[in-house]
């Protein structure tokens, strides 16, 4: 007895070579919106969510994150470009256009008869091959116990190609010594390093070109009174794991009535409850 297959009935069934056409094109459409984002001359995209709220950037892990991607082959190459910038923090464009390139080149001797196995073989085999190079071609600044301090130069150097591709030039020129400077900061020589001991703080009404890093603590609640001194040396720091600051109740409560009799007796009900000054002294 042949098998019984159950297909949803407003599925769409294609066959081999245009179900390969089809992922090539997905991959393709994913490089063509991405493409233009890359290197520090990239233009922006806007994006505008359903509410109504604009966001600019030319950063392709934002991007693949707000993009509404249906097709299955385009979210994966997205989901493998996100996990790219989860373990490295860069390159989300760079994986995006470059699979997209593959495909692209694939599709060719897919059409002159290639079998997709070979080319695929033909991918593992150069994998293995760029492994192999990039073994030999890194750069091993020091070993674990290495003090970067001395290292400074190497570490901007970094910084500064990620950056670049991201921001202008002066101004990425700008974060990439407050960057540098600030893990090297917390940097212990034979500790690895803890990331949140760096925070980013957004200072109202202040352009991008006025960060700065500052080596110490930075209190946004300013001054309680309009008498408090602005600056003070040689201080005594208490530090408290609870809050002084009134803080909102979580449960939000409240009295309904729908006429005067029943006011008058929910307002004789609450004298009645609440303790007299007596009881309270």
């Amino acid at each position: 007895m042949s098998a019984i297959k159950a297909i949803n009935p407003r599925a769409m069934v294609m066959r081999k070579k245009q179900a390969l056409m089809v992922n090539v094109n997905a991959a393709k459409s994913l490089q063509e919106v991405l493409h233009s984002n890359l290197g520090p001359k990239g233009t922006l995209k806007m994006l505008v969510g359903g509410a109504g709220q604009i966001k600019i950037t030319k950063d392709g892990r934002t991007l693949l994150g707000e993009m509404q991607i249906q097709h299955p082959t385009a979210i994966m190459i997205g989901r493998t470009a996100t996990a790219q910038d989860d373990s490295c923090g860069d390159g989300t464009t760079s994986v995006v256009l470059f699979t997209g390139e593959l495909l692209s080149q694939a599709q060719r001797y897919i059409d002159e008869g290639l079998h997709p196995r070979i080319i695929a073989d033909g991918f593992e085999k150069a994998r293995g091959h760029v492994m192999e190079f990039l073994d030999d071609f890194k750069v091993t600044p020091g070993g674990a116990d290495a003090d970067l301090h001395g290292q400074r130069d190497l570490l901007m150097s970094v910084a500064k190609t990620a950056l670049r591709t991201k921001l202008t030039r002066d101004l990425a020129d700008q974060l990439t010594e407050i960057c540098t400077d600030a893990v090297l900061t917390i940097s212990t020589p034979g500790q690895p390093i803890d990331l949140h001991m760096i925070e980013k703080m957004h200072m109202i009404h202040r352009s991008a070109a006025e960060t700065r890093l500052v080596r110490g603590l930075v209190l946004d609640h300013g001054v309680r009174h309009p008498d408090m001194p602005h600056e003070l040396h040689n201080c005594f720091i208490l530090t408290l794991n609870v809050s002084l600051e009134y803080e909102k109740t979580e449960v939000n409560s409240g009295f309904m009535y729908s006429s005067a009799e029943k006011r008058a007796k929910m307002v004789a009900c609450l004298l009645y409850t609440s303790p007299s000054p007596r009881d309270r002294g």
